[in-house]
């Protein structure tokens, strides 16, 4: 983590990005901060907190922000303590439900990231790969997330997609090699 300040890691659901954004932290600071933006409102979701909350350990300081996730991170981050964010996929769920403004809220988010004081792991759902949802909703929400994740890349200088638990750097991207025929 020393070569850049923020870092997203995106992948499916149970891809293992969680796990891989857990690593880059780990390597970043001794210092560590987990914001979380799940709602526990389900036996389901409290099981797949605790579950996260397991792996981390007790080497892991934890603050709760499902809504107001940009005054979390300026009020957070520090430049010796390192930051992970799981996941913004819920918050943009929380967002919408709550009915609040998107493009404001995620602008507020951007700013509140390229203003960090301090190293920056974040983690979101690529959720454009699959089928199209059935509801008007659902759709939505594909289409907000997926634009949210294009900004978050723009703000981080390294971007991770995880597959299979396998991280493929996809920012700063590798040479691309053609062989000549």
């Amino acid at each position: 983590m020393t070569a850049y300040r923020r870092a997203l890691v995106l992948g499916g659901a149970r891809s293992g990005k969680s796990r891989t954004a857990q690593s880059i932290a780990e390597s970043a600071s001794v210092d560590r901060l987990y914001i979380a933006t799940a709602q526990a409102f389900d036996d389901e979701m409290r099981e797949r907190i605790a579950h996260h909350q397991s792996v981390r350990g007790g080497e892991w300081q934890t603050r709760e922000a499902p809504l107001a996730l940009a005054d979390a991170i300026r009020a957070e981050t520090a430049p010796s303590r390192v930051v992970l964010v799981d996941c913004l996929t819920l918050w943009l769920s929380n967002i919408l439900l709550a009915e609040q403004d998107v493009g404001k809220e995620t602008d507020l988010l951007i700013d509140a990231i390229r203003d960090a004081a301090g190293p920056l792991v974040l983690v979101s759902n690529e959720v454009g790969q699959g089928i199209v949802p059935a509801t008007p909703l659902g759709r939505s929400f594909r289409d907000e997330q997926g634009r949210v994740n294009q900004r978050l890349a723009e703000v981080c200088e390294t971007v991770v997609f995880v597959a299979a638990g396998c991280p493929l750097l996809l920012k700063p991207a590798a040479p691309l090699h053609v062989p000549l025929a």
